[in-house]
């Protein structure tokens, strides 16, 4: 199942320049020669191909992970909006999460609102990485979600 998660982990709005998406991973390097380094995964419910948070790990390149947070969904309100619109009860598998079941042409993710999840990860790193967060962050709004349609190949090479 594709989650999409470089064009999730770019809604965040995370300010590491030195940072990939691997498969659903979001991996970082805060702060340039320091030894450690950011992983963000996307962490599983009870049931099969559905989400309801994200992990957060400081790693260390020599002594593997050092610490780590679970941020559910819920907590941060993530699909709260989502979930009110479409009537979704708090006792049901579908709130609060997303999983492989999605409308055609819209992410996994859809009528996610990032602010609470991106304030989350960037008081946690602030813990581990002072001053990572000095940087600006990427031109986008944080919590947008808006899906980017792609620009036909006619009007790139104008």
């Amino acid at each position: 199942m594709s989650l999409q998660a470089p064009e999730f982990f770019a809604e965040l709005c995370l300010p590491f320049r030195a940072s990939t998406v691997v498969g659903n991973t979001y991996y970082a390097v805060p702060v340039p020669g320091a030894p450690l380094r950011l992983r963000i995964d996307f962490s599983r419910t009870i049931h099969a191909d559905t989400y309801g948070g994200l992990r957060v790990a400081v790693v260390h390149p020599d002594r593997g992970e050092t610490d780590a947070v679970a941020l559910n969904f819920v907590d941060h309100g993530t699909f709260h909006r989502r979930d009110e619109a479409t009537n979704t009860s708090p006792n049901t598998k579908q709130y609060g999460t997303f999983g492989k079941h999605h409308r055609p042409g819209r992410p996994p993710w859809d009528g996610a609102v990032t602010t609470g999840l991106r304030a989350a990860i960037e008081q946690y790193t602030a813990v581990w990485f002072p001053d990572a967060w000095a940087a600006p962050a990427p031109g986008r709004a944080a919590g947008r979600t808006a899906l980017k349609e792609a620009v036909p190949p006619a009007a790139r090479t104008r």
